[in-house]
């Protein structure tokens, strides 16, 4: 008897062992980088009520999912389904939808953290924002959705600023000339948030253009504008506002609004963008331009 054999049935069983242990390795480092990966979030994605600034929020929130439950036992929910539940916690695989959904759907969402997809179930205002008084941490901040009335502060839905609208006014059929105020009439701040500004048509000389104007200083981001939306992919859609909105600087102000000057005074002043043209006199630059030309 070849007394190497067993010696060799140990050597194939170690090796063996050695390739299985690699392998769970590896399968462990791929699942632990999908993990970490949707650990992050898309800039896009859009948060409940009252969710303090994105950077904060993923810092505060435990992932309880108290106001997922919240929202889907709101009173305006008399189903109790998931399927009328505006909120979701973000789960692995999330920000893969199918192929026709892509556009509905941000990239990537912090597992376990709430955000809503305003196309398929948008924020239906609740007055009483059952989402918000349920969370223990302060990501959602009831004092960023409270107003003062008769002298006590209570919970304001329109206070909520979840994101802005914005009116792709290239694919919107009211901009071709069509009429539509599908979003309009969905929007509960009507003539508020959303107006119809009346235009001519200069195509046919005879009809009005009836357009949907965002007005964001007003806007809850609430979608009910995009779940509205009559085209394929929404013409108008909420964008968080951090992305949808310019940021002005603290060194212009309003003019006529006195408490702009008051904003500003004390300010250390700024640096002046410079230009080969802005370093010239008024004067200089419009003779060069040949503006002032006469023929």
């Amino acid at each position: 008897m070849d007394k190497k054999a067993p010696v060799d049935r140990e050597r194939r069983k170690f090796f063996i062992r050695v390739l299985q242990g690699l392998g769970l390795a590896a399968l462990g480092g791929s699942i632990w980088g999908g993990y970490v990966s949707e650990a992050k979030t898309d800039e896009v994605v859009l948060r409940p009520p009252g969710a303090v600034p994105e950077e904060d929020f993923v810092r505060k929130c435990i992932k309880c999912g108290m106001c997922v439950e919240a929202c889907k036992n709101r009173e305006n929910n008399p189903d109790r389904t998931k399927q009328t539940a505006t909120l979701r916690l973000a789960a692995p695989g999330d920000h893969r939808p199918k192929e026709k959904d892509k556009y509905i759907y941000p990239k990537q969402v912090a597992i376990g953290t709430p955000y809503f997809v305003p196309r398929e179930i948008p924020c239906y205002m609740c007055e009483d924002i059952p989402c918000v008084p349920p969370c223990p941490t302060g990501a959602l901040d009831p004092e960023l959705v409270s107003s003062v009335k008769e002298g006590k502060k209570t919970l304001d839905i329109n206070k909520a600023r979840m994101g802005v609208a914005v009116v792709d006014m290239e694919h919107c059929i009211a901009y071709w000339g069509l009429q539509c105020d599908a979003c309009y009439r969905a929007c509960p701040l009507i003539d508020e948030a959303i107006k119809l500004e009346l235009r001519r048509n200069p195509r046919t000389g005879r009809h009005a253009f009836l357009l949907p104007v965002v007005y964001p200083d007003v806007c809850t981001g609430c979608g009910l504008c995009e779940h509205a939306c009559v085209t394929e992919k929404p013409a108008i859609f909420v964008l968080p506002r951090e992305l949808a909105l310019g940021r002005v600087g603290k060194h212009y102000i309003k003019g006529w609004e006195k408490k702009e000057e008051q904003r500003i005074k004390g300010s250390k002043g700024v640096e002046k963008t410079v230009t080969p043209k802005s370093e010239k006199s008024p004067e200089e630059y419009l003779n060069v331009e040949d503006l002032l030309d006469e023929e």
